[in-house]
C-alpha cells in the first residue's frame, strides 16, 4: 500500500462512533498507524499473503523517493517471499 506522506497522515484520526464501536488500537492513531495494523492483521489471519506499507511524499513524484514506517511491512519482506514463488514455479514448468 502506498500512503501520501504529509501532515494529515502522520496526525491522529478523530473516532466518530455512530454505528458501532471503533477497536481500542485505532483510537489516537494517525492514517499511517490504522493501515500498519490493518494490513498486520490481515497477514495474520491469513487473508493476505504479503504485504507493505510504503509512504511517500508528493514532491517525490519525480524522484521515486519513499520510506518504510513499519520495520515488518517493508518491500524486502514483502518481494523475496514472492520471487522465491516465482522461481519455484518457473522450476516446476515442463520445459
Amino acid at each position: 500500500m502506498l500512503l501520501e506522506d504529509c501532515d494529515r497522515s502522520r496526525s491522529p484520526v478523530k473516532v466518530i462512533e455512530p454505528h458501532f464501536r471503533v477497536f481500542s488500537e485505532f483510537r489516537a492513531a494517525s492514517y499511517r498507524e490504522r493501515y500498519a495494523i490493518l494490513i498486520e492483521k490481515l497477514l495474520r489471519d491469513r487473508l493476505y499473503d504479503g504485504a507493505c506499507l510504503l509512504q511517500s511524499s508528493a514532491a517525490s513524484a519525480v524522484t521515486g523517493d519513499y520510506m518504510e514506517p513499519h520495520a515488518e511491512l517493508t518491500f524486502p519482506k514483502f518481494v523475496t517471499p514472492l520471487l522465491g514463488h516465482v522461481g519455484a514455479m518457473c522450476a516446476k514448468r515442463p520445459s
